[in-house]
């Protein structure tokens, strides 16, 4: 991504973290929380390697079509899956904006100026931006246990919230970059 490299590294490092919990809650023994942590871990994984700072390593040309096939890839899971669940509309806006991103830093000469579509990049700002203040208010109160028990790592609801909190506000952050 463009931009000073401190705050790029912090964006790597949350997206990272966010992913390898992601990874973590595939172990649920809780289906809903099994479903959705792939993608959303795909998602951390892929927005942490997107914000590596551009003047630390600029990737091969190879790289953003790769993104866009992944992406997209992710993008028509999350439509197919719309059918049954609201909540993977946001996976698919999420997939979607990570093609629009690979799309234009292949475009970008050099990794080193934005050429992102204005119009594209304010929608999905406004888009995201409310979708971290949504999260934000839902984190509170999050009950930590399921059936009166204990739970688990990969079960605890307000982590998983957390994680979905953290990547959008890393996307408001990748595409301010843009």
């Amino acid at each position: 991504m463009h931009g000073p490299a401190s705050p790029g590294w912090l964006l790597v490092a949350l997206c990272a973290a966010t992913g390898a919990y992601c990874l973590l809650r595939m172990r649920s023994s809780v289906e809903e929380q099994r479903r959705s942590a792939g993608g959303e871990a795909l998602m951390g994984f892929g927005m942490a390697a997107m914000a590596v700072p551009a003047a630390v390593f600029t990737p091969p040309e190879w790289v953003w079509p790769l993104c866009t096939a992944v992406f997209g890839g992710a993008a028509l899971r999350a439509l197919w899956a719309v059918r049954t669940s609201t909540h993977h509309l946001h996976h698919l806006v999420g997939a979607g904006a990570m093609v629009y991103m690979a799309v234009v830093m292949a475009a970008s000469p050099g990794h080193h100026g934005g050429s992102g579509v204005p119009v594209v990049t304010g929608v999905l700002l406004l888009y995201f931006a409310g979708y971290v203040l949504l999260a934000g208010a839902r984190l509170i109160p999050v009950s930590a246990t399921v059936g009166g028990g204990s739970v688990g790592w990969g079960d605890r609801p307000e982590l998983a919230r957390v994680c979905r909190l953290s990547m959008g506000i890393a996307m408001v952050a990748m595409l301010l970059a843009l």
